[in-house]
């Protein structure tokens, strides 16, 4: 039996990485298509450097998953104390389903209502369009990330603090956010991801004069994709290799901690 449930943990792991890995290997090939490695050369990284206008859609698209994903951060972490506060379990449940709405609803029905939304109240469609649509439809994945964290909490800590003389804003930055930390940066991460990799939404919202990392692949797919994405792809996927590294760190020092008590007055 194990050796079945190995074989098949090796053909799904297989079936995930192996065009990951294909990718990675003709970044470095010295032709100029897929279709057989003629050698082993640096040539298409040399490209992409020199590809200033592709450098600038990559920047551009960095700007934007970054400030969707801090601002969607920000407010689906307040979005996630309200719906934990609430008294009320049909106004809860009800908050919940709207949340989900989103998380659920096709992408190419969120990009289209953007659309009409955005043309209705006038707005130039360009990075502000974009960044609005990124943010909506990151909130309730961050919602989801934290709410979690929340539940887990031990409420008897927010009643210490509040007996103890604590202000709500003290209990909320010396309690409630240390613990739900781990949440909020998995949700940050999980925006950022989102936003990065997102194109029917961003099809949709984007103007003549900005353009994204996806919308810019998918417009030179049409054409054929040159071994200079992949070159950017392996980059990217280093990148975020490193990211996951740093965070798995970050959560192995947290949980190595010993929990605190609350031994002294909240000042």
């Amino acid at each position: 039996m194990k050796i079945i449930e190995r074989s098949w943990l090796t053909f799904c792991f297989f079936l995930l990485y192996a065009p990951i890995l294909f990718l990675v290997v003709y970044s470095f090939n010295s032709g100029e298509a897929m279709q057989g490695f003629a050698g082993f050369s640096f040539v298409h990284y040399q490209e992409l450097w020199q590809d200033t206008r592709l450098l600038q859609i990559v920047l551009n698209t960095l700007i934007l998953a970054l400030s969707a994903a801090l601002i969607a951060t920000v407010i689906g972490t307040i979005g996630a104390l309200a719906i934990y506060r609430t008294e009320r379990q049909l106004l809860k449940q009800s908050l919940l389903s709207l949340n989900n709405v989103l998380l659920v609803s096709p992408d190419v029905i969120i990009g289209a209502a953007f659309l009409i939304l955005m043309t209705a109240l006038g707005l130039k469609l360009g990075f502000l369009t974009v960044l609005m649509a990124h943010v909506a439809f990151l909130i309730p994945i961050v919602v989801l990330m934290v709410l979690p964290k929340l539940q887990e909490m031990n409420r008897d800590l927010v009643l210490a603090a509040s007996d103890l003389g604590a202000k709500p804003t003290e209990v909320l930055t010396k309690v409630t956010l240390p613990v739900i930390t781990p949440g909020i940066f998995a949700g940050f991460f999980m925006a950022l991801t989102y936003s990065l990799d997102d194109f029917a939404v961003t099809f949709f919202v984007t103007g003549n004069g900005f353009s994204t990392l996806a919308v810019e692949v998918y417009s030179r797919a049409r054409q054929g994709v040159s071994l200079e994405i992949n070159a950017l792809s392996t980059i990217m996927l280093g990148l975020a290799f490193i990211l996951v590294l740093a965070y798995y760190a970050y959560s192995q020092k947290r949980r190595g901690q010993k929990p605190t008590k609350l031994k002294e007055k909240v000042k």
